[in-house]
């Protein structure tokens, strides 16, 4: 069983907001304290696109086929996944922290597991695989320890 030990940073964020906290209580009542708050303008897909997907030739009298959109969205996503990684592995390198605790949705904890550091890979104590960024901070200590606890 992981526990929120004093100390413990945890990084709750989803694909445009990223919350930087800190324990700074016993693991028995954890007290997450908002140490850093990064967000982005992300809105959907459909209103960043500027024109139709492609066309194509194709072999053949007057064949064409549609080229695949890039989904602005996720793209936007994955590069936030980038920025709040960087930002941890800059908080690592100066001794901010020994202990994390990872929290966001499937995709954008693989997002981020892709472009941790080794140095900050190396003090990941435990991954929750939800979305919590929208929780308010009571909440969101309960359902932690409920995830360690499971874990």
């Amino acid at each position: 069983m992981v526990q929120l030990s004093k100390g413990t940073w945890v990084l709750v964020a989803d694909g445009k907001k990223a919350l930087f906290l800190e324990n700074v209580t016993d693991a028995h009542d954890p007290n997450l304290v908002v140490r850093r708050v990064e967000e982005q303008d992300n809105p959907p897909n459909r209103d960043q696109r500027s024109d139709r997907p492609g066309r194509m030739t194709d072999p053949g009298p007057g064949q064409r086929s549609a080229l695949a959109e890039a989904d602005w969205h996720r793209l936007e996503e994955a590069r936030f996944a980038a920025h709040a990684a960087e930002i941890l592995y800059r908080l690592a390198h100066r001794g901010v922290f020994d202990r994390l605790v990872l929290v966001a949705p499937p995709r954008t904890l693989g997002e981020l597991r892709a472009h941790l550091h080794k140095e900050v890979a190396a003090r990941v104590v435990a991954e929750i695989g939800k979305d919590l960024t929208n929780h308010p901070g009571d909440q969101l200590e309960k359902v932690l320890l409920a995830e360690l606890a499971g874990a």
